[in-house]
C-alpha cells in the first residue's frame, strides 16, 4: 500500500468510528467509509474490498454487543447467517458482469421507500407483530436474496435486512437491528473472503479503521439498546434519504440523467 499523511490516517480512523456508530444503529457506515477511502486515494475496487474488511470489525461489534444482552438466539440465526455468507460470496464473485447501471437506477428509490415506510408507518416500535414469512422461508430467500446484493454492491444493506424483518418477520424494531447486524456481520465476512482472495484488500488501513469501527459499533449499539425505536427509527429514515441523495447526485447515475439532475 502507498504511503498516506498521518493527518489522513487519523481522518479515515475517525471516519470508521463515526461510520460504525451509526451503522450499529441504523445502518449505512459505508456511506462515510467508502467515500473517505476514495478521497485517500485508493482505487474503487480495493476501496471496497478494504470498507469489507474494515466494516467486519463494526458489524462483529454490535452483534456481539446486541447477542450480549439477548436481543439474538445466535445458535437460532447460524442457518440464516450461514445462507447470507455464502451469497455474499457469490455477489462478490459476480459483481463485475453484474449490470451497474440497473443497481444505480433502483436503489435510490428502494432507499426511499424504505424511508417512507418506517417514517409513515404507524406502530412501528419494539414490539413484535405477526409474521408474514415463516423464519424456514425468510431465510431461505429474503436473507440469501440480500447478502447477494451485500456481496455485488453493498449499500443500504442493513436498511434491506431492517425492512425485511420489521415487515415480513414481524420483529420489533430494536430485535430487528439485533438481527440484521448478524446477518450483515455473515454477509461481510462473505464479502471480505472474495475480496481478499483476488488481493484488492488494502490491510494496513483497514485493520487500523476496523479498530476505530469497533468502538464506535460498540457505542452505538448500547444507545440502540437504551433508546429502542425512539432513536433507530429516525435515524433509518436519515441514513436512508441521505444515502439516496448521494447516489442521485453521483456524476453518471442513470436515474438522475433521467429526472434531469
Amino acid at each position: 500500500m502507498f504511503e498516506m499523511a498521518a493527518e489522513t490516517v487519523f481522518l479515515l480512523g475517525l471516519a470508521a468510528f463515526f461510520a460504525g456508530f451509526m451503522d450499529a444503529i441504523a445502518g449505512g457506515g459505508g456511506l462515510i467509509t467508502v467515500p473517505a477511502l476514495l478521497i485517500a486515494g485508493l482505487g474503487p475496487v480495493e476501496a471496497l474490498g478494504t470498507n469489507k474488511l474494515q466494516s467486519l470489525f463494526g458489524s462483529g461489534s454490535s452483534a456481539i454487543a446486541f447477542a450480549a444482552k439477548g436481543h439474538v438466539d445466535l445458535k437460532s440465526q447460524l442457518p440464516a447467517a450461514a445462507m447470507s455468507l455464502l451469497a455474499s460470496i457469490g455477489g462478490a464473485l459476480l459483481a463485475t458482469i453484474l449490470p451497474g447501471e440497473v443497481l444505480e437506477t433502483v436503489l435510490p428509490v428502494l432507499l426511499i421507500t424504505i424511508a417512507v415506510y418506517f417514517a409513515f408507518k404507524p406502530r412501528v416500535d419494539d414490539i413484535d407483530r405477526a409474521r408474514r414469512l415463516s423464519p424456514f422461508v425468510f431465510g431461505l430467500t429474503v436473507v440469501p436474496l440480500v447478502g447477494f446484493y451485500d456481496g455485488a454492491f453493498g449499500p443500504g444493506t442493513g436498511s434491506f435486512f431492517m425492512l425485511a424483518f420489521v415487515a415480513l418477520a414481524g420483529f420489533g424494531v430494536l430485535k430487528a437491528t439485533a438481527h440484521t447486524k448478524l446477518l450483515n456481520f455473515a454477509s461481510n465476512v462473505g464479502g471480505f473472503a472474495a475480496f481478499a482472495a483476488v488481493g484488492v484488500v488494502s490491510w494496513k488501513i483497514g485493520l487500523l479503521m476496523g479498530a476505530a469501527q469497533f468502538v464506535g459499533a460498540r457505542i452505538g449499539a448500547g444507545l440502540a439498546m437504551r433508546k429502542g425505536a425512539v432513536i433507530i427509527k429516525p435515524l433509518l429514515v436519515t441514513v436512508c434519504i441521505a444515502l439516496a441523495t448521494k447516489l442521485l447526485l453521483e456524476d453518471g447515475n442513470p436515474l438522475a440523467a433521467l429526472m434531469g439532475f
